[in-house]
């Protein structure tokens, strides 16, 4: 009898940990992972010849980034393991790869997709400015590449990203311009979500109190109004209004952002799985079951890709979507396994979601910002439209949902396929149409979900 065929995409904590379960299992899964080095993107690793300590690199995370990488070099051995590949298509239930001008489908009986999530973006006049950076690339600039964004550098967004950035920065010595929050305080509502993971709660303050310390300006409840520069120049300054009403200009040549994440669901969407919408989140998210099953037959779901549990979160999702996947298809160990945890994996999730749902409520995504966007602001950098092209879409060409929207002004059609500007298309449609954002719909995902070179070779 054949061996099943187990596929697991990505190699952050959600995809290591499902990985570990499937091995123990006695089988040899493939790992397909699109980045160099496992880790993901909190648990980046630095490149080879970069000798940096863990304390260094990843501060209070380092004893569970350690934990995680040397649990991947174990497995490694066991592994069939694809660095540097892209998954960018599912279909007639075949993965379909591409590595190093090689391009493969690979059929299943099970695919495990931890695809991890990207920042959620919000844009603002100016942001297409160079020097504008995400809160993750300005991570991955100090993880992998050693180096700051900018020689001074203005933070803005919400959640607790933002403070770990900032702090990250404030750590290797980078002059912070400020950190301007959108959120106002956190609502009383807001605290026994938060008290559902005391340690993590403190630890987040310590960040904001460590800021403080060090004199950065740090605003809450204020808007971004936007970014001065030039084309020569790229960013000069960041403007904002403070809780009164009071406009500052904060002088810097960098701008990191970021308002939490956003799942990345392309691979689910292609794999033609439900989705719902979330109301704490205000995005839409692939629908499971408490341990990961998706609507799709034999697909599972774990980690930020389906629901943002932060690393700990995803690394016991991965283990139970694995579990379950050794369930389903009647495989020992693993289905003793399955039987013997699937308890206590879904107690510690549910205990992680009350906390994402605290968050939530503490750090709102600003969706009246993106709806009140200046007409002349860049909604999609990838494609130059701006929020009065969309509206004009939606009130005056019929485009009162997101597809049709981006039929008519090519909004989501760049390179980043929707990832950075869709949400807050979707908020300005909305607005326009004064309609529910999640009557508006979501981008649906298409494949190649990334770009793909043209002189492709196909392997059987």
């Amino acid at each position: 009898m054949a061996a099943p065929r187990l596929i697991v995409v990505g190699a952050g904590p959600a995809g290591v940990r499902a990985a570990e379960a499937l091995v123990q299992a006695g089988l040899r899964p493939i790992v397909i992972d699109e980045g160099r080095r496992d880790g993901g993107q909190i648990y980046r690793r630095q490149p080879d010849n970069f000798k940096r300590p863990y304390a260094q690199l990843y501060g209070s995370e380092a004893a569970k980034a350690q934990a995680l990488h040397h649990a991947f070099d174990t497995l490694k051995p066991r592994l069939d393991y694809r660095p540097e590949t892209l998954a960018w298509n599912i279909s007639g239930g075949a993965l379909h790869v591409i590595r190093d001008g090689r391009a493969q489908a690979l059929p299943y009986d099970a695919l495990l997709i931890c695809s991890g999530a990207t920042d959620r973006l919000l844009p603002l006049p100016g942001w297409h400015r160079a020097g504008c950076y995400s809160l993750g690339a300005a991570q991955i600039a100090l993880k992998a590449q050693a180096c700051a964004i900018g020689r001074r550098v203005a933070f803005v967004g919400t959640g607790p990203l933002l403070y770990l950035v900032a702090s990250q920065y404030l750590k290797a010595g980078a002059s912070l311009a400020a950190v301007i929050d959108t959120s106002p305080a956190a609502p009383a509502a807001a605290l026994p979500g938060l008290l559902a993971r005391p340690a993590l709660l403190l630890r987040g303050l310590g960040l904001i109190a460590r800021l403080r310390r060090a004199g950065v300006p740090l605003l809450r409840g204020a808007t971004p109004l936007r970014v001065e520069g030039d084309a020569d120049n790229g960013a000069d300054a960041l403007v904002v209004r403070e809780a009164g009403g009071r406009e500052r200009r904060f002088s810097c040549d960098a701008v990191a952002m970021g308002y939490h994440l956003r799942a990345e669901t392309q691979l689910a969407d292609l794999a033609r799985c439900d989705f719902r919408f979330d109301d704490a989140s205000r995005q839409w998210l692939p629908a499971i079951d408490a341990d990961g099953r998706a609507s799709a037959s034999g697909v599972y779901l774990a980690g930020d890709g389906a629901r943002i549990l932060g690393a700990d979160g995803a690394e016991a999702a991965g283990r139970l979507a694995a579990l379950a996947a050794l369930h389903d298809l009647g495989l020992q160990p693993g289905a003793g396994q399955y039987a013997a945890e699937h308890k206590a994996l879904r107690a510690r999730l549910a205990k992680m979601e009350r906390f994402r749902r605290g968050l939530a409520l503490a750090f709102p995504w600003p969706q009246a910002q993106a709806a009140t966007l200046p007409d002349e602001a860049v909604v999609c950098r990838c494609e130059t439209i701006t929020a009065g092209e969309l509206r004009r879409c939606a009130t005056e060409l019929g485009g009162s949902e997101l597809n049709r929207a981006k039929a008519f002004s090519r909004v989501g059609m760049g390179r980043c396929q929707g990832r950075y500007c869709g949400h807050a298309g979707a908020e300005i449609v909305a607005a326009a149409c004064n309609a529910p954002v999640q009557q508006v719909g979501r981008l649906r995902g298409q494949a190649p979900v990334k770009p793909l070179p043209l002189d492709v070779e196909v392997v059987q």
